[in-house]
């Protein structure tokens, strides 16, 4: 049996599984540094893992597989995930934080199906109405936060609101920063801008006694300008804006590597050139910031891209050893608490 700070893993899901998942996790290994003393449950097909494990010393050193021949495929629908969900090793490796084998989760797999089986297994926490999906959105001056990113395709105010503090809860725990700005994503700045949704949501942000920082209205182009820590919204516009990003991000880096090597000129003066650009390239790299984190659960579960690959999925991981390193299930304990304190005087009407 494993010993340490244990990460369950989910070794089928994903795209390209399980030889992304697996090379990830060497990846992790070879180049985190908090890496090291982490261990891993691996959920998933022993005949196709072994062999994995057989070129990928690190991984092997550090890794039991729990077999499971059982998959949840990636276009299945979340009520059909469900039915067939016991036993698959999407299933295995959210019941081994459960059962306290792991301290943390991670999948690439199936996101609605994802949530359904989090949300059954490790239950909500009091108060709580669904998991958001909150992800790592680099900016100017480093990261920030944005939720949700795909969970929930339609909120409400009270859902947004508690957005706001679960975001600040985990930029605190993942960044230390005592006092995130927190803004809510709209149409524009002015008050009168945005949906009926957005406007109560604004108006109970502003009037909460909890000491969050909100700063108001915040519009697209903030996300990435690094002026506000976590940007809140509905899943639905939460991933239009990540994938918008990510794909914006892939068009300029092959916009910067025609433009090098458009001619002799341009190439001479690229060799000169390849410091600034591996640093701009690394500050580009949309895998740098995957994996979101599940909040509101009784539990930590990590969402990878399904489409990534090793470098990517061990971003995801440093994510799960950050989670799993900090008191960040306690600070959400403690915010929530004093969220439903304020709603016992204070509802939310929508005009």
């Amino acid at each position: 049996m494993l010993d340490g700070l244990i990460i369950s893993v989910d070794a089928m899901g994903g795209d390209d599984a399980p030889d992304i998942v697996i090379h990830g996790i060497e990846y992790f290994l070879k180049h985190a540094g908090k890496g090291r003393h982490a261990r891993f449950i691996i959920h998933g097909d022993e005949a196709q893992l072994t062999p994995l494990l057989a070129k990928t010393p690190h991984t092997r050193e550090r890794s039991e597989i729990r077999h499971t021949d059982s998959v949840i495929a990636m276009d299945a629908k979340p009520a059909t995930a469900m039915r067939r969900g016991k036993g698959t090793s999407m299933w295995n490796a959210i019941e081994s934080v459960k059962l306290g084998d792991a301290k943390v989760a991670v999948s690439a797999g199936n996101t609605g199906a994802l949530m359904a089986m989090s949300k059954l297994l490790l239950r909500m926490k009091r108060g709580v109405q669904r998991p958001a999906i909150a992800a790592r959105w680099p900016h100017q001056e480093g990261f920030g936060v944005v939720l949700d990113v795909g969970a929930n395709l339609e909120c409400d105010a009270n859902q947004l609101r508690e957005f706001a503090v679960l975001g600040e809860a985990y930029y605190r725990a993942l960044y230390k920063k005592k006092k995130p700005s927190i803004g809510l994503l709209n149409v524009g700045t002015e008050s009168l801008k945005g949906n009926a949704i957005i406007q109560a949501a604004h108006d109970s942000l502003s009037c909460s006694e909890m000491g969050l920082n909100y700063i108001g209205f915040v519009e697209g182009n903030d996300i990435s300008m690094g002026d506000v820590d976590v940007i809140v919204t509905d899943g639905f516009t939460g991933n239009i804006a990540l994938k918008t990003a990510e794909g914006t991000a892939r068009l300029v880096g092959s916009f910067l590597r025609g433009a090098m090597n458009d001619n002799i000129f341009s190439k001479i003066i690229s060799i000169f050139s390849i410091p600034t650009m591996s640093r701009l390239k690394k500050r580009m790299d949309p895998r740098l910031g995957n994996g979101g984190l599940f909040l509101g659960l009784n539990g930590i579960v990590i969402k990878s891209h399904g489409g990534t690959d090793a470098i990517g999925y061990a971003s995801a991981l440093n994510v799960a050893i950050e989670m799993a390193d900090s008191n960040f299930l306690d600070e959400i304990e403690r915010t929530l608490d004093a969220l439903h304190d304020e709603d016992d005087s204070v509802e939310i009407h929508i005009p």
